[in-house]
């Protein structure tokens, strides 16, 4: 399960994005991205959150800290904006933390060169989990340190949203030719042969575990939690096997419609989430 914090302070809301997150301060004296129950995408973002972070952490990819926050939401009761008072009051109880990362600068392919090889595990990975939300209109990649982390996954794993769709995600292209990393010449062969042996039943089943009871409880077509968790893991170990020939990188495209989902499209293009 995820590290549980109590968020004790609630410090300013992030305007990027429709989901409305905010910079909290944690009763363990650490700073967090809070991403609420709250918000207009709901659990299922969150889900696809802690479950596209947890596996690409365990495949050896830069993730800040995914931790449970529990929200007391009289907290925001100083802060004057009405919608981030209803959004709070929405979201009492366990929400998500993404640990904040002081300093950080969002994504330019301009300024920070990134190699084959990595560019490479990062496409396989969003291919993977399906994430629509890492192109160059939105990289959602931080630099920090030096080194590139990936932030902002609840676009990941869409078809959770529909789940008789699921059976049918193994075998869904994965188009990468807008993909922030796609000017790099992605190694995506490469990523492959070390990173899908990796991807078994045992370490998705881990990854699934980290995810609260209460997020998976009364899924339409399940009967518990741990049903759900199973489906996750049959999903992408289905899919593990073959992402590299299912991914394509091609030519970007300049300024045409978003590829993402309807649901998605209202919060871009925007930047980073910091």
């Amino acid at each position: 399960m995820l590290r549980e914090v109590v968020a004790t302070r609630y410090v300013t809301p992030l305007r990027e994005g429709g989901s409305l997150p905010g910079i909290v301060e944690g009763d363990d004296l650490g700073t967090y991205v809070m991403k609420f129950t709250g918000a207009g995408q709901g659990r299922k973002t969150l889900v696809a959150e802690v479950i596209s972070g947890g596996l690409a952490r365990r495949l050896g990819l830069r993730v800040p800290e995914l931790v449970g926050l529990q929200l007391d939401p009289v907290i925001g009761r100083s802060e004057p904006d009405e919608e981030v008072q209803e959004l709070l009051k929405a979201s009492g109880g366990l929400n998500l933390g993404m640990d904040f990362l002081p300093g950080s600068l969002g994504f330019d392919p301009l300024a920070f060169r990134v190699d084959a090889a990595e560019a490479g595990r990062v496409v396989w990975f969003d291919a993977l989990v399906g994430n629509v939300d890492r192109s160059w209109r939105n990289p959602n990649m931080l630099v920090w340190h030096g080194d590139l982390w990936l932030i902002d996954h609840g676009a990941s794993l869409i078809w959770h949203h529909n789940w008789p769709s699921a059976a049918a995600a193994a075998d869904k292209p994965y188009d990468a030719s807008d993909h922030a990393l796609a000017p790099f010449g992605p190694d995506v062969a490469a990523a492959a042969a070390e990173l899908a042996p990796r991807v078994t039943a045992k370490l998705l089943a881990a990854t699934a575990a980290e995810v609260p009871d209460e997020w998976l409880a009364d899924e339409p077509g399940f009967s518990s939690p741990a049903e759900v968790r199973a489906a996750y893991v049959e999903t992408l170990a289905a899919r593990a096997a073959r992402v590299h020939e299912l991914t394509v990188v091609g030519e970007r495209s300049q300024d045409g419609p978003s590829k993402a989902p309807e649901w998605l499209k209202g919060k871009l293009p925007r930047k980073g989430a910091r």
